[in-house]
């Protein structure tokens, strides 16, 4: 097989794809199937599109936010209370379980310097980790693999997807990216790169380079497909992409599987018309399906060993547009959820609704604490190696 027939027979997009039988045997099976979970889990929820934070954690207490939003600011009413001032949307309600039982921290105003209102360039920020006014080509979680994962598995960073997030994305080592178990089989039976073996590639950089690739990817893919067979989750999750991709996760770690790090993404906030219908469909996708998985990870009695955090690129304008939606904004609302949280509830004080930038709301927490957080205090790992500088802890996990 020629190197451009191998490229063009089998696309680089996402690493679950290059698993062919004939790489695979039984040693390896055997061997992937005796690994197991060591450490605390993180997994990580991007709701991407930039969600509206002021439309999720509400500032009912605030009358600016109804004067700018005569339209879509959600009834004092139906607001889920958390305070006297800020409170939960409605269909934020199976969350809402979480905080009172102390299992959830709000944090507010989280940004950075110099805010970018391009979705690729604040997401490329918020993936990477980098100042506003630089670009980074590794991501914060690829770097901690680099820094803390030395001899884990491929796998021990998973990304529920198609392809690999530049999050997950490091120097010398990466996360590893898997949809669905089902594909996955559909991967390993791909007859098109049955010619490759080690003796077409040998004498050959390139090739040999793909022969490794392929071998590691292979093994870590059959441990995947045969983990994701152990266990069946027993909670209620919502139809569609997210909540399956989350059902997994939970199936995932109830079978003990030797990953510490999950990611996921649910898609479809950029909500610049009609924002109020689609909004409460997706924050009501998202919630019952954190619940679900929450409610296996308890059953298992694993949810103190899990933390999970859901952040977005950035949220939206303050004031309503004339389309009935919201603008690109700048800083938003993060979510941190475990059964070991140090600290509960609403962290800092709401959004100042009257002194904004440009009609912004301006940061307060600068988002590389967070991730500080998660790297020192839950995953133990090196934040100042990671992130280039030292960032104080929230000393919230």
């Amino acid at each position: 097989m020629k190197r451009r027939d191998f490229l063009r027979n089998s696309t680089l997009a996402s690493t679950a794809m290059f698993t062919p039988n004939f790489l695979r045997s039984s040693a390896m099976a055997n061997a992937s199937r005796l690994a197991s979970r060591s450490g605390k889990i993180l997994i990580v929820l991007q709701l991407s599109g930039g969600n509206d934070g002021l439309n999720t954690v509400i500032p009912f207490g605030d009358d600016l936010y109804y004067q700018n939003r005569p339209v879509l600011g959600i009834p004092r009413k139906e607001v889920l209370g958390l305070n006297d001032h800020q409170g939960l949307h409605p269909a934020l309600l199976p969350l809402r379980k979480l905080y009172d039982r102390g299992e959830m921290t709000i944090i507010n105003s989280v940004g950075y310097p110099n805010p970018d209102r391009s979705h690729f360039r604040s997401m490329d920020i918020w993936q990477t980790g980098s100042p506003a006014t630089e670009s980074w080509s590794t991501g914060w979680i690829g770097r901690h693999l680099d820094t803390a994962a030395a001899g884990k598995p491929a796998y021990h960073a998973l990304e529920v997807d198609d392809g690999l997030s530049l999050a997950m994305k490091g120097a010398t080592r990466t996360g590893f990216a898997m949809s669905r178990p089902d594909r996955l089989r559909q991967a390993v039976r791909n007859q098109r790169l049955h010619g490759l073996t080690a003796d077409h590639t040998a004498g050959n950089p390139s090739l040999g380079y793909l022969y490794k690739t392929l071998t590691e990817t292979t093994e870590a893919a059959g441990y995947l497909f045969e983990q994701s067979k152990v266990k069946k989750a027993t909670a209620d999750y919502p139809k569609g992409a997210f909540g399956r991709d989350l059902k997994q996760i939970a199936e995932l770690i109830t079978a003990d599987t030797a990953t510490n790090i999950y990611y996921a993404s649910l898609g479809g906030f950029d909500t610049h018309v009609q924002q109020q219908n689609r909004q409460q469909r997706l924050l009501a996708q998202y919630a019952q399906s954190v619940a679900a998985l929450v409610e296996d990870l308890k059953a298992n009695n694993l949810f103190n060993d899990v933390l999970i955090m859901t952040f977005s690129e950035f949220g939206r304008r303050l004031k309503q547009n004339a389309s009935g939606g919201t603008d690109h904004g700048t800083a938003n609302n993060v979510f941190l959820m475990g059964g070991k949280l140090k600290t509960a509830g609403i962290f800092n004080n709401a959004p100042n609704l009257s002194t904004l930038d440009r009609g912004d709301i301006i940061h307060e927490i600068d988002f590389r604490r967070c991730y500080a957080t998660l790297i020192d205090d839950w995953l133990e790992g090196d934040s100042v190696a990671v992130m280039g500088q030292k960032f104080a802890s929230l000393g919230v996990v």
